[in-house]
């Protein structure tokens, strides 16, 4: 009895170990995108954030959430393959914005215990009415 549950044991643990090693992991080339000054004309300023998959299983982005309704995401949608790249697009609105701004997004994976922040910033310079 005590040979089965130590074997047991032994078993469990080695499985958590193995799984532990095989989780999906994401790495961002930058987490910030300083748009600097863009006009307010230009209307829709987009920027694009680039990640690799470094772990050993596909990553899935299972949702992007922007911190406001001026900033639009977008995002790869099928699994990145381990060593392959993926990316979140996002668009943001400058009419009728001017002035300084900082915006967040959320990327939700399904990396363990991980939400990614990403931001985007600048100045939108208004347009001469």
């Amino acid at each position: 009895m005590k040979r089965i549950s130590f074997t047991l044991l032994l078993t469990i643990m080695m499985s958590g170990v193995l799984f532990a090693q095989n989780k999906p992991e994401a790495s961002f080339d930058k987490n910030v995108y300083d748009y600097g000054s863009i006009k307010e004309e230009v209307e829709v300023a987009v920027s694009e954030f680039e990640f690799t998959n470094t772990g050993k299983t596909p990553v899935v982005i299972q949702r992007v959430i922007a911190s406001c309704g001026c900033t639009s995401p977008s995002y790869t949608r099928e699994p990145v393959l381990p060593g392959k790249k993926g990316q979140v697009k996002v668009a943001y609105s400058t009419l009728y914005r001017p002035g300084t701004f900082r915006k967040n997004i959320r990327v939700y994976t399904n990396v363990p215990d991980t939400v990614y922040t990403l931001t985007i910033k600048g100045n939108v310079i208004p347009k001469k009415r």
